[in-house]
């Protein structure tokens, strides 16, 4: 009996070791990710610099970024397309769709520029699944619409500027996959 908790603490102390150190050079600052964001949305605004500030005392460095572009429109029943490019913050560059129902009460269409601070992804893999969300659950900050999306550890936090105006209040999802489709589900 005294061999299985030798041979438990053996094992943890090797995958301790094994297990590489997570490292500082991963992750985006806060102020790299505000000039990557000035460089996508053309300008740096008090809101975006608040919007990020916001989203880094929540979540804190992200590992990656996606910059996008998406479409979105809703009566009662909406649907929402975007893509744009996953990047690490080696430079490893990935194109990345999203796609997504939602219903609820909620009309209007819009068109947005979407900055997404990405946490906690390993493999890009784990990237292309479901992301459960409620649209109105949002906080908005000069413009700029921020929410949190999370399935299993992979976190998402969009924020968005565009034009058009929708109002309301929705639940959805939204998929993101390696390949473009026109069916949201």
């Amino acid at each position: 009996m005294r061999l299985i908790p030798a041979l438990f603490a053996c094992v943890l102390a090797a995958a301790v070791i094994a297990a590489p150190p997570a490292r500082a050079d991963d992750t985006y600052s806060q102020d790299e990710i505000l000039a990557k964001a000035k460089g996508f949305f053309g300008s740096t605004t008090k809101g975006l610099a608040e919007a990020i500030q916001k989203v880094f005392e929540d979540k804190g460095k992200p590992n990656a970024i996606i910059l996008g572009e998406e479409a979105s429109g809703a009566i009662g029943v909406g649907l929402r397309y975007g893509e744009g490019m996953l990047e690490r913050k080696s430079g490893a560059t990935q194109k990345v769709y999203w796609q997504g129902p939602s219903i609820g009460f909620d009309l209007g269409g819009n068109a947005s520029k979407v900055f997404t601070l990405v946490y906690n992804l390993g493999q890009t893999e784990a990237l292309y699944q479901r992301y459960p969300g409620v649209d109105g659950s949002f906080y908005v900050v000069a413009g700029l619409g921020v929410n949190y999306q999370q399935a299993g550890d992979v976190i998402l936090a969009p924020i968005r500027t565009g034009v058009g105006l929708r109002a309301g209040a929705s639940i959805g999802y939204l998929h993101y996959s390696k390949k473009h489709s026109w069916i949201p589900f």
